[in-house]
């Protein structure tokens, strides 16, 4: 379908269900539907960049599909649109209090801080409480990145996650991200959800009328769920559901691992941060503030060792898992953060593809908001 040279990581979409949208126009019309609805023009900017960086990486779980929730979000109260956030803290470290803004307002806010005090301590840490969904975890440890640091984002979530050896939503998908700067493009980049899948997957799924296989979600009682992912996804919302933790059912294959990476996160970003945690977070769309809270680092490589040398050593890291005998069923040898980096650099080419499901719903919004203008196809299927 594409020249040899272009690459999207996900399996791509039938071509007779999506629509190609140019990066700049798919930004452009999602930051003029939050400045519609009574955001500052950089605040807008900032939440469709994180969204539109998502889909431009082929994350699409939590790219523009997104954007009806933090419509819901603004209509229902739970995200402030004149936020005052403020910070506090002393030398390396310190709280920012979100005041309920958008999550990508208060993170970017929480990441220009860290680089602040990375400049000054050759570390910065920053936690973050009073926010909302933030997006993905990976755009702020790139943050770092581009300074030339090495970078860490993570977050809690509303609870949507069985905790090992349990039923029922106890845990958020409290994803957890790792920036790391290497001598040519791509960066390293680990962004990973510690629940076996992020719920924005599911949403797709359902989204697309898809069905969901088997393995990612439990009812109460224990019984794997798949199939229709309308209805899953439904029974999630409705607490008659709930998503395992990295590494399945049960301790055999890890699911202990997945619910002990969440439990820190939560730790860290949910109590540490005077945020909420576990089921006491909520949801976007809901009747109390969600209070999300986030973690964010850097660290600054000189203050190890001279950074030239840190690149050679990355280097040659790289090199040697590359040179690895590859699995005979494999299509490549990945570093982590190259398929997204190859998808982006494909995607700014030619177009994000965009499911028609999708496409028809941002119209929909823009129209009931009374932006007077369609999104524009680059290339329609």
């Amino acid at each position: 379908m594409f020249l040899l040279e272009f690459y999207e990581r996900e399996p791509p979409i039938p071509p007779e269900e999506y629509l190609r949208i140019d990066s700049f126009e798919l930004k452009s019309f999602v930051s003029n539907i939050y400045h519609s609805l009574g955001a500052s023009e950089f605040d807008a900017d900032i939440v469709a960049e994180v969204l539109v960086t998502a889909d431009l990486f082929g994350i699409s779980s939590h790219g523009v599909q997104r954007v009806s929730r933090y419509v819901g979000g603004i209509k229902c109260g739970n995200i402030n649109l004149k936020p005052n956030i403020k910070f506090y803290g002393r030398g390396a470290v310190g709280v920012v209090d979100g005041d309920r803004g958008f999550g990508q307002v208060v993170g970017v806010k929480a990441m220009e801080i860290v680089l602040e005090k990375v400049r000054d301590y050759g570390v910065g840490v920053v936690l973050a409480r009073n926010s909302n969904h933030y997006g993905i975890a990976g755009y702020y440890a790139l943050k770092a990145v581009e300074h030339g640091y090495i970078g860490f984002s993570s977050t809690n979530s509303d609870k949507l996650v069985s905790y090992v050896n349990t039923v029922g939503r106890f845990l958020g998908t409290n994803p957890i991200a790792i920036a790391i700067p290497t001598p040519n493009p791509p960066p390293i980049l680990f962004d990973a959800a510690t629940s076996i899948i992020p719920v924005g997957k599911i949403e797709v799924y359902s989204k697309l009328g898809r069905e969901l296989p088997p393995g990612f979600v439990i009812d109460t009682d224990g019984n794997v769920l798949f199939g229709d992912a309308k209805k899953i996804l439904n029974q999630l919302r409705e607490g008659k559901a709930s998503i395992l933790p990295l590494g399945g059912l049960g301790e055999e294959y890890g699911g202990h691992k997945g619910s002990g990476f969440a439990f820190i996160v939560d730790i860290l970003c949910g109590v540490l941060s005077g945020a909420a945690w576990s089921f006491h977070v909520g949801y976007t769309i809901g009747d109390k503030p969600s209070n999300v809270g986030h973690a964010f680092m850097a660290w600054d490589i000189e203050s190890f060792m001279p950074k030239q040398e840190f690149l050679s050593r990355i280097e040659q890291y790289i090199n040697e898992i590359k040179s690895l005998k590859k699995h005979p069923k494999a299509d490549a040898i990945w570093i982590p953060g190259e398929k997204a980096w190859k998808t982006m650099q494909t995607r700014l080419k030619i177009g994000i593809p965009i499911h028609r499901n999708v496409y028809d719903e941002l119209n929909k919004i823009a129209f009931e908001i009374g932006l007077k203008r369609e999104l524009k196809i680059l290339i329609k299927r």
